[in-house]
């Protein structure tokens, strides 16, 4: 199993509606295939910061599965325009969860 970290900024004042589009996303990487689950989190410090923790089966599930996907494209037309800049993305292998 691997763990996708992206760090996303947006665009100052555009939380509300990168929220609401953020909801329609979720439904659409839920039907990525390889998919195992998902959470979003909001910054306290930094309110225009999100960090989204995406748990893949592998990691080419993500990189070509996902990304490769209409899925992908559709993901990234109701968040991207959003962003501030480009979202750091990392994947870790998974060794423990409590």
């Amino acid at each position: 199993m691997i763990l996708e970290l992206a760090t996303i900024d947006i665009k100052q004042d555009t939380n509300t509606d990168f929220e609401t589009n953020l909801e329609k996303a979720q439904h659409v990487i839920s039907q990525s295939k390889g998919y195992i689950s998902h959470q979003f989190q909001k910054c306290i410090e930094q309110e225009n910061r999100y960090i989204l923790l995406i748990k893949w089966e592998n990691l080419e599930a993500h990189t070509k599965g996902f990304r490769e996907s209409e899925l992908f494209k559709e993901w990234r037309a109701l968040i991207g325009p959003f962003f501030e800049s480009a979202p750091n993305v990392q994947h870790y292998e998974l060794k423990f969860e409590m």
